[in-house]
């Protein structure tokens, strides 16, 4: 019997491993720019935030604005480097295979980027019709909207959901929304997922988990 009846999960990092690459350009990039910062800086700054104000912050360690087409040039040297390197999360087939639940996807990324991850991964056939995007509704974690609005349109309220993230960011935002929140930690570097209601480091544990 599970404790709940639906499962929203964050993409980014919990479904597909793309947290290495992306936080990389965005290291390869800034640097490029002059800065000398590297991946435990970008995993620290970075990871969960919306690219807006991953910018942001490094327009403030510049000094100055960076280049108009950097945000352009970010998703084009982003994408590729997916197409050659992105896997899934090791064991969320498994888990997607056994769950018997519903679930869903909402993440912080555009939709065009979340369906071409899980495209490039083989696991868009288990979210087709269940993609939920920060950048539909204009609100970015740590607001809890992108998750009560999938809630919503799975037709569920938010005691029967559960969220299952890997950043500080996501947790707070399922948190602030009234969501119990499960925290990936396999790559919890820093130890940032203590507001979760519990954590886990493999996906092979999800399952029980989510069992009474």
């Amino acid at each position: 019997m599970y404790k709940y009846k639906c499962v929203i999960f964050d993409c980014d990092g919990v479904l597909v491993d793309s947290e290495p690459i992306s936080n990389g350009m965005l290291v390869i990039m800034a640097n490029e720019l002059g800065l000398n910062i590297d991946l435990d800086y970008a995993y620290t700054h970075f990871k969960g935030n919306s690219l807006k104000n991953c910018i942001f912050k490094i327009n403030e360690l510049l000094g100055k604005p960076a280049p108009d087409n950097f945000e352009e040039e970010f998703r084009r040297r982003s994408f590729k480097a997916f197409q050659n390197e992105i896997q899934p999360v090791a064991g969320v087939k498994d888990v997607l295979d056994q769950l018997d639940i519903p679930f869903c996807v909402a993440s912080s990324g555009p939709v065009h980027k979340i369906k071409l991850n899980l495209q490039l991964t083989g696991l868009l056939d288990y979210f087709e019709g269940k993609i939920f995007s920060c950048y539909t509704i204009g609100e970015w974690k740590p607001k809890p909207d992108v998750f009560l609005w999938a809630a919503e349109t799975m037709g569920f309220s938010v005691k029967d959901c559960v969220v299952i993230e890997d950043s500080k960011l996501g947790v707070q935002a399922g948190k602030s929304g009234g969501f119990d929140v499960f925290g990936y930690a396999a790559h919890d570097y820093h130890n940032e997922l203590t507001q979760a209601n519990l954590t886990f480091s493999s996906m092979d544990e999800l399952i029980s988990l989510l069992k009474k």
